[in-house]
């Protein structure tokens, strides 16, 4: 499935960025300075290890199943759900399934 296009009108968001056998893709639809707007797609067990952000984030899950850690607690999102990624604790992801994500970040504090 090619990338979509978007910003001109409505917007399939599974298909903003496309899986990789064996990888985990990003790709930046926003960059201001008061935050990002980043789709990723993580092949089945791929993973972000443990790391801390100065600035909160919001992390939707759209495609799949991932397992995120925050502050030490576990969570499996599916398609749908989304969770806060609160500045400053540390926090990581791995795909249970092959998953796609939005993270959006929020730098104004």
């Amino acid at each position: 499935m090619a990338q979509q296009d978007w910003g001109n009108g409505p917007t399939d968001v599974t298909a903003l960025v496309d899986y990789q056998d064996g990888a985990i893709v990003s790709r930046t639809l926003v960059k201001e300075r008061a935050g990002t707007v980043t789709a990723f797609a993580f092949d089945a067990g791929q993973a972000l290890s443990e790391h801390t952000t100065p600035f909160d984030a919001l992390l939707q899950v759209v495609d799949g199943l991932a397992q995120v850690v925050v502050g030490g607690t576990g969570h499996r999102l599916q398609a749908g759900q989304m969770m806060r990624l609160p500045a400053n604790v540390p926090h990581s992801v791995t795909a249970e399934r092959r998953c796609k994500l939005l993270l959006v970040m929020i730098r104004a504090q």
